[in-house]
């Protein structure tokens, strides 16, 4: 039995509902801007901690998440392509100076896909064997069928990119994406994958970012145009990324926190909402200032998104951040350098 409260949780008793709803609004400081990696994860609905009740349709809850945040992550394109419908309804219901970041289809990462969420017509050039499968590895797709959704990947990201609102593509690697020649190719190829967007690579494997392999890495992505996705995520296990701050790019520095709870970061079956499920303490949260500090130097903009999604953890450790960096003071108080 999965206990109902998570390590971080004991230590950091649930907040009263009003301080969800207060902080800097949206919760942007100078030009790092902070959010969540969704805003209609399951279990933030059901706690009723910060959506009001009579935020009820898929349209009101963006533009009330959009009054607080500035920057959201859209993680619902990993597990199949939108429809153009979607994102430029997106784009419609966002103030202007709104920003998303999209993360990549699962088989444009080496993910599995369920069968099911490719394209219909995708799914009927394929060989009958594979038709017929629940799931399919992203190495069993044929290089026509792969081309093709990268195609269409980016052709559904038109609004966004029209109105200045997509802020990144997210590249979340898997755990068995290990440094060796495939791998280093598939980075080289990403920039003519998506040739005109800013892409975010994240790593799940530790030896990108050893210290015999980390600068050549930084470099690597650097030469390419990429930005390094610095992380806060539990740490001692084999898929343990250290927490280097650190922008490949001048325009472009995107921060995921995971949260810490290292007993699932790693478990077999874990689901994401049990994998995730961990509250910030403020000092847990304060060690991000100084590195945020520099990154926000040199960067045009930094991206800072809470992906412990669990009930209003996320929610409740964006605005957290926001506090501690307003009253931090120098180094965030600029304005967004236009890009």
């Amino acid at each position: 039995m999965i206990p109902d409260t998570a390590p971080g949780d004991l230590l950091s008793p649930p907040p009263p509902l009003a301080s969800l709803r207060t902080g800097p609004q949206p919760a942007r400081v100078g030009n790092v801007l902070i959010g969540t990696a969704s805003w209609t994860e399951k279990t933030l609905l059901e706690s009723g901690a910060f959506y009001p009740p009579a935020v009820k349709t898929p349209a009101d809850r963006l533009r009330y998440y959009a009054r607080h945040f500035p920057v959201v992550e859209v993680d619902a394109t990993y597990y199949a392509l939108p429809a153009l419908r979607s994102t430029g309804a997106w784009a419609e219901r966002t103030p202007r100076d709104f920003v998303f970041g999209v993360k990549a289809f699962a088989p444009m990462t080496g993910h599995p896909i369920e069968t099911k969420r490719l394209d219909r017509d995708l799914v009927a050039v394929l060989p009958a064997v594979q038709r017929r499968a629940d799931s399919l590895r992203a190495t069993e797709l044929p290089a026509e069928v792969l081309d093709e959704i990268w195609r269409r990947f980016r052709a559904v990201l038109e609004p966004l990119v029209a109105t200045g609102k997509l802020g990144y593509v997210l590249v979340q690697m898997p755990p068995w994406f290990r440094p060796n020649r495939p791998a280093l190719a598939y980075l080289d190829a990403l920039p003519e994958r998506l040739p005109d967007v800013r892409i975010a690579v994240e790593f799940r494997e530790a030896g990108w970012l050893a210290p015999e392999r980390g600068d050549e890495t930084l470099r690597r992505l650097r030469e390419r145009g990429l930005a390094y996705v610095c992380v806060d995520e539990p740490q001692g296990t084999r898929a343990s990324v250290p927490p280097v701050a650190t922008a490949t790019r001048d325009d472009l520095a995107v921060v995921r926190f995971h949260g810490r709870r290292r007993e699932t970061w790693t478990r077999p079956g874990a689901g994401t909402t049990e994998r995730f499920r961990y509250r910030y303490r403020l000092d847990e949260l304060a060690e991000w200032t100084e590195r945020l500090r520099r990154l926000a130097g040199g960067a045009r903009r930094v991206y800072v998104l809470m992906n412990n999604c669990h009930r209003e953890s996320a929610v409740q450790g964006a605005k957290d951040l926001a506090r501690l960096l307003a009253a931090a003071g120098a180094g965030f108080d600029g304005p967004i350098r236009p890009d």
